[in-house]
């Protein structure tokens, strides 16, 4: 089975809470409430997302996180190569793969393009693409008009 990390999925959520927020500046245990993660595994998956350049810190009274680029400007392949690094799904997939099998395998072009589709399937879906919609409650209130008859 391919699956992304735990992390990289809560890197997601993280990123979807400062996407609907855009200019807000969060901290990290303002991000814990919204997501519902511990304090601590938000500061873990911020730390490689600022790394990568997705977010940035800001420090100060009113300090925390917000992104560095518009969600429609943040790819899934984006994201999943800040927290895992460069998407391999096999070890012959990366340029500076290490397997000693590489020049006799049959198989290592047809993984090598399964790579580079999953590699564009990911680039090709935003951050924007992936908000979830607002809840019902954040819609101001519809007026229906109705006539009153006795």
């Amino acid at each position: 089975m391919l699956r992304v990390t735990k992390l990289t999925d809560y890197a997601t959520v993280v990123l979807t809470v400062l996407a609907v927020r855009p200019g807000d500046v969060l901290s990290a245990t303002e991000l814990a409430e919204f997501t519902g993660l511990e304090p601590p595994t938000v500061s873990k998956v911020l730390k490689p997302l600022a790394q990568a350049g997705l977010v940035e810190g800001l420090r100060g009274v009113r300090g925390g996180y917000r992104l560095t680029r518009a969600p429609g400007d943040i790819s899934l392949c984006d994201v999943v190569e800040a927290m895992e690094g460069p998407l391999a799904l096999t070890e012959c997939s990366h340029e500076q793969h290490q397997c000693g099998m590489a020049p006799k395998c049959g198989a290592r072009s047809s993984w090598r393009l399964i790579n580079d589709v999953v590699s564009e399937a990911l680039r090709s879906v935003t951050l924007a693409q992936i908000l979830p919609p607002l809840p019902l409650a954040d819609h101001p209130p519809r007026r229906i008009a109705v006539d009153v008859v006795s």
